[in-house]
């Protein structure tokens, strides 16, 4: 298997260091070689926060240039904008169809940026309701593990390595609402809302 390249993105607090977790042991746990990279930032202060998974028969480096990700996962779309020019032309686009206002906004410094949806539509993006879904999921906290479920659609992993991943990996109390938030990220994309 030639390297796949996952990056995702978010800010702090949206659980996008988990997410990179899982899928890293996903693929360590289907045989292959994983390279996992993560960029903190600000993370717990709302800032952004990138991580790279990379996975195949022989990984080298954890890191990716721009226009070489395969696919780009994103928490809300300012930071699919931000991080967009990191995908191939041919990559796979998943984002939450969320916006968190950065700190300039909030403070009123400058105003709220317009367009972004319509523009990341235009570049093919698969634009998810991660949040709402994770609300009828019973798990509104895990809008990150309906993400999951819809980057799993494009990827060679059997659903189960998935759930058992997902199992060992969130606190014990919360595993039946993050497998079906799973779930339910899974069947939107095979109700056509995720590409």
């Amino acid at each position: 298997m030639s390297v796949t390249t996952v990056m995702l993105v978010g800010v702090g607090g949206q659980g996008t260091i988990l997410a990179s977790d899982v899928l890293a042991k996903v693929a360590a746990s289907s045989g292959l070689d994983v390279k996992l990279s993560e960029v903190h930032g600000m993370s717990q202060r709302g800032g952004s926060v990138d991580t790279v998974v990379r996975f195949g028969d022989r990984v080298f480096s954890p890191t990716t240039d721009a226009g070489c990700a395969d696919h780009l996962v994103s928490f809300e779309l300012l930071e699919a904008a931000r991080w967009l020019h990191y995908l191939k032309p041919e990559g796979r686009l998943v984002v939450n169809n969320r916006v968190i206002e950065p700190l300039p906004v909030l403070i009123g410094e400058m105003g709220s940026p317009t367009g972004v949806e319509a523009a990341l539509a235009f570049e093919g993006a698969v634009l998810i309701d991660a949040d709402e879904i994770a609300c009828e999921a019973g798990s509104p906290r895990s809008a990150n593990v309906v993400l999951l479920g819809a980057l799993s659609m494009g990827l060679p992993f059997e659903a189960q390595a998935w759930r058992d991943v997902i199992t060992m990996r969130v606190p014990p109390k919360t595993v039946q609402g993050n497998l079906a938030a799973f779930e339910l990220g899974r069947a939107a994309c095979l109700k056509g809302e995720c590409g």
